[in-house]
């Protein structure tokens, strides 16, 4: 666990989700970061492994020990592109869907969706069975992106960006900055971060010239996300929080978010 003391920024244990969706938030960071999937980041940073990380939002609605570096965020108003379940069939007539082992928001948030609509598919982990009109994938990240490149004259995609925006006409975030409450020095911290994402979404177009599909990346970036956590984001997250407790996903609790 991290010393009460104050971490020096050369010295922050930080975790970043490795995704795409995630380069404008930690591009030019000045230190090591480690970079992983949204679930083994939540696991590390609940154990103190970590003392700072990017990571999904549900960890902070069943643990909310967390402080939030205000107004940074992954999230999406609307069509997200990189967090959806691939099918064949129609949506209603799945009887089953793989999850992500990496997800964590993602699962949860499928879950919202399903039930709001009256749906109820079994989950499994692990599958043998090829996609078909009763079984569906739910992918996130890189993975997405890259399933959707190869398949996407083969299978449909049901966004879940989308469908929260239609189901609550607002904001869903998927990830966000979380501080342990033992570490002193917050408000530099965040004060970095929030510095770095708008030094690289005010040079976004050089960002984007290094990737691989700098098209595609142009589109991603300025279409499907938003790197801000402001009052409909944090709406949009209260909102979930409220579902993830009617669904029985999360324990009730009164939801305080300390902003730093």
């Amino acid at each position: 666990m991290a010393s009460q003391a104050a971490v020096s920024l050369t010295n922050l244990r930080i975790g970043c989700v490795k995704y795409l969706n995630a380069r404008p938030l930690i591009h030019g960071w000045r230190g090591p970061v480690t970079l992983d999937h949204p679930a083994a980041l939540c696991r590390s940073l609940a154990r103190g492994e970590l003392d700072v990380a990017l990571v999904s939002s549900v960890e902070f609605l069943r643990n909310p020990i967390y402080q939030v570096v205000e107004g940074v965020s992954i999230s999406s108003d609307g069509p997200v592109y990189s967090v959806v379940v691939a099918h064949a069939g129609a949506i209603s007539d799945l009887d089953e869907i793989e999850l992500d082992p990496a997800a964590e928001t993602s699962v949860n948030l499928l879950r919202c969706l399903l039930s709001e609509s009256r749906l109820s598919p079994r989950f499994v982990r692990r599958s043998t069975t090829p996609l078909g009109a009763h079984h569906a994938r739910l992918l996130i990240g890189d993975q997405a992106i890259r399933f959707r490149e190869q398949y996407s004259g083969l299978f449909k995609f049901w966004d879940l960006g989308e469908q929260w925006r239609r189901l609550t006409s607002l904001p869903f975030v998927y990830a966000l900055w979380l501080v342990r409450p033992e570490v002193a020095n917050v408000q530099k911290i965040a004060d970095t971060l929030r510095s770095l994402r708008d030094a690289n979404l005010s040079r976004l177009n050089d960002l984007i010239a290094k990737e691989k599909n700098p098209e595609f990346c142009r589109r991603y970036y300025r279409k499907h996300l938003r790197f801000s956590f402001g009052a409909r984001e944090q709406e949009g997250l209260r909102m979930f929080q409220t579902l993830c407790e009617k669904h029985g996903l999360i324990p009730k609790r009164a939801l305080k978010l300390e902003l730093t």
